[in-house]
């Protein structure tokens, strides 16, 4: 039977490794042998979903996960990047081939990996495998899922403190069950704050494969379009398009609300950090370091892995010290936050 659990604070503080791990495209490995030269068990190694390393968000936070069991273990890893139009055979083929060269475990970061997942899987049952986002059976299959919706909230709760003209945002990359959970949880925490608030949803596109995920330019003319109509907050869920959102935020002098990584200490968003008020924080990198270490602990995770509130595997980032010139808004994050965590809030995920 599955293990279904949810896991301890072994991840916390690892989603902040992401804002420094951050780096351009392109496929890596690094070996480590042992120090009489001899070849040890190859470690962990990754395969990122759209947009790749230097999306400065989801795929970058994976990588930042990566480089801390890289550099506390001491052991060769791997990271690959997706191709153009790539189909699930594509996929198949590039976690196979990690696992016959023996990475272990083997991670999938995204979604888009589960009907390969599950393939490969059952056929190297000695390699740990790992799916970010995605819940796939096996009994050598570790998948850890979020509670993005609860991030999310908080994200709506600081935007409905900080708009001024009472119309906020939210750009999703792809319309899927996956991003409506933080649409979902945006717009309660708006509503909830206060009702007065209207929220203009969009998604830029239906399916990944028309680069949701993957168009910064999408993403900027999707905020342009919400400015337009009074929107002065806006919170994207897009993967790499949401560079756009953040751009055409700050070009407008209005607030962008970042997503998964703290986007307000990334490197290239530099020059639109006093426009991005904070970033609904997923621990990608924790998990995917969580994972890795319960490997090479000899004790591998499997079944599904639940990151949430309870053990900082979501949250809200404070990095922007404008936020504290917003009233009331750090008060009521906090008290937002001891809601879902006591139970008393209840968030939606549809």
């Amino acid at each position: 039977m599955r293990r279904i659990s949810k896991l301890t604070r072994v991840a916390v503080g690892v989603a902040s490794l992401a804002l420094a791990a951050t780096a351009c495209g392109g496929t890596s490995s690094d070996s480590n042998d042992g120090g009489d030269g001899s070849k040890e068990d190859l470690g962990l190694a990754i395969a990122y979903d759209i947009g790749g390393k230097g999306d400065q968000s989801f795929n970058d936070a994976a990588f930042a996960g990566l480089t801390k069991a890289k550099d506390e273990f001491g052991y060769k890893t791997a990271d690959v990047e997706p191709t153009e139009g790539e189909t699930d055979a594509d996929k198949e083929q590039r976690l196979a081939s990690l696992a016959r060269q023996g990475y272990n475990p083997v991670i999938g970061v995204g979604f888009a990996y589960g009907p390969a997942m599950k393939a490969v899987a059952a056929k190297y049952p000695d390699t740990t495998f790992g799916i970010v986002d995605s819940v796939v059976e096996g009994d050598n299959v570790a998948s850890l899922v979020f509670a993005e919706e609860q991030a999310s909230y908080l994200a709506g709760v600081a935007a409905a403190k900080a708009t001024k003209t009472k119309t906020v945002g939210f750009v999703g990359g792809v319309d899927i069950p996956l991003i409506h959970k933080f649409q979902a949880g945006y717009e309660q925490g708006v509503k909830a704050t206060d009702p007065d608030v209207k929220v203009i949803s969009q998604y830029l596109t239906q399916t990944a494969e028309e680069g949701g995920f993957s168009s910064p330019d999408k993403g900027k003319a999707a905020a342009e379009g919400q400015i337009e109509k009074n929107a002065d907050v806006i919170y994207q869920a897009a993967g790499l398009s949401g560079q756009g959102v953040i751009e055409a935020a700050a070009n407008a002098k209005v607030w962008a609300i970042g997503v998964d990584s703290d986007q307000y200490k990334q490197e290239a968003l530099a020059a639109y950090q006093d426009f991005i008020l904070t970033s609904a924080l997923k621990d990608v990198g924790g998990a995917v370091y969580a994972l890795a270490k319960s490997v090479k602990d000899g004790e591998p995770l499997t079944g599904t892995q639940v990151f949430d509130l309870k053990v900082n595997g979501v949250g809200l980032s404070e990095s922007n010290p404008k936020m504290a010139d917003v009233p009331g808004l750090k008060d009521a994050v906090a008290e937002a936050k001891e809601g879902i965590i006591d139970g008393s809030i209840k968030v939606k995920t549809e």
